[in-house]
């Protein structure tokens, strides 16, 4: 079962790479699009906000991604030094560490989703989009995260 889970959480993680790498290419739409704007002289209100929430998305998104191919900046010329049981224990602390920070963040993200919606906050861009909307895609960015730390945390717990 264990082994079923890895490979369906590993495919989300592959799948939350794709979105992030969509929410890039809406980032160049947006910015190719004010651009062109600016030279046929019309506007289109909020495009710089887009591209920012774009661009937010896309970071959360990518996080577990990117941790799981060895894309983040870790310790590994500490860890070169360690070995066996030594190495286990050291790895096991930081991915506690780095779960206890990633849950915090998704808490809390989650958290702020609920108030903005609570409340109908919006942007202060020119679109007042209700912030509730891109929040979404930067909170479910760190749920995923959070997976990911844990999900690996686990793997190395119950690996020999």
């Amino acid at each position: 079962m264990l082994k079923y889970l890895d490979k369906n959480l590993n495919k989300i993680y592959q799948f939350s790479g794709y979105i992030a790498a969509l929410f890039l290419i809406f980032v160049a739409i947006f910015i190719l699009i004010g651009i062109s704007s600016r030279i046929f002289n019309f506007y289109i209100r909020g495009l710089a906000e887009y591209s920012g929430y774009c661009m937010a998305a896309a970071s959360f998104f990518a996080l577990s991604y990117t941790f799981i191919h060895g894309g983040h900046i870790r310790i590994t010329l500490f860890f070169e030094k360690l070995k066996g049981a030594k190495k286990k224990i050291i790895e096991i602390w930081c991915l506690s560490l780095a779960c206890i920070f990633s849950g915090y963040l998704a808490y809390y993200f989650l958290k702020m989703i609920i108030i903005s919606y609570n409340f109908q906050e919006r942007s202060e861009g020119a679109d007042e989009i209700l912030i509730w909307i891109p929040q979404t895609s930067v909170s479910l960015g760190s749920i995923i995260f959070f997976i990911c730390i844990l999900h690996h945390l686990i793997l190395k717990i119950f690996s020999k």
